[in-house]
């Protein structure tokens, strides 16, 4: 498919869940494995590939992640959620050929559908700084072109991502998702019912 520009999916799924008593990737809502119904939306939204980083109990994650997706362990997941990002980023600039941008998206949005996957990735290109908006407020899933993986894996840490990558710049474009979607995350159990 020339021309066609490509976004991979990036899951980031490997912390421990602190405050949800359990790693989030591991629990079940409406029957799936969170880590599951995650790849599953990225991968029916036509991300290609779909890469699901793991950490904590990540054998056990394992065997939750879909076929179609392809798994990276994250060994210094402990520090938060910029390891994660950082073995993402780095598993996919090794894809070859590249994809023009990764659509980063987390294990704990139970309201973020493959609508919102494909609305995102309209806008895909290897320059492109997108994040979904819900209510006028930025969330995820968040679209990065390729030009700038290697500067967000070499600013991400602790348990930050690329939140202090984003925060000065002004070419961040808000796509509004909150007519097919909802940005909230699912922090305890309770609240991945609405």
């Amino acid at each position: 498919m020339s021309g066609q520009r490509t976004t991979a999916g990036l899951l980031l799924a490997a912390g421990q869940g602190s405050r949800f008593g359990m790693p989030k990737a591991l629990a079940t809502h409406r029957g799936a494995a969170l880590v599951t119904r995650a790849a599953d939306l990225l991968l029916d939204g036509g991300c290609d590939p779909v890469v699901v980083v793991l950490g904590a109990r990540a054998e056990a994650a394992r065997p939750l992640v879909p076929d179609g997706a392809r798994v990276v362990v994250a060994d210094d997941w402990a520090e938060g959620m910029g390891a994660s990002l950082r073995a993402g980023l780095r598993a996919l600039a090794d894809v070859d050929p590249p994809p023009d941008a990764a659509l980063v998206h987390l294990v704990d949005l139970p309201d973020v559908g493959a609508d919102v996957v494909m609305r995102m990735r309209a806008r895909a290109s290897t320059d492109v700084v997108a994040r979904a908006a819900y209510a006028g407020a930025p969330g995820h899933p968040v679209l990065f072109g390729r030009r700038w993986w290697a500067e967000i894996a070499a600013q991400a840490c602790g348990d930050r991502g690329a939140r202090d990558w984003l925060r000065p710049r002004d070419d961040v474009r808000l796509v509004d998702c909150g007519d097919i979607g909802g940005g909230r995350d699912a922090d305890t159990p309770e609240l991945l019912d609405p």
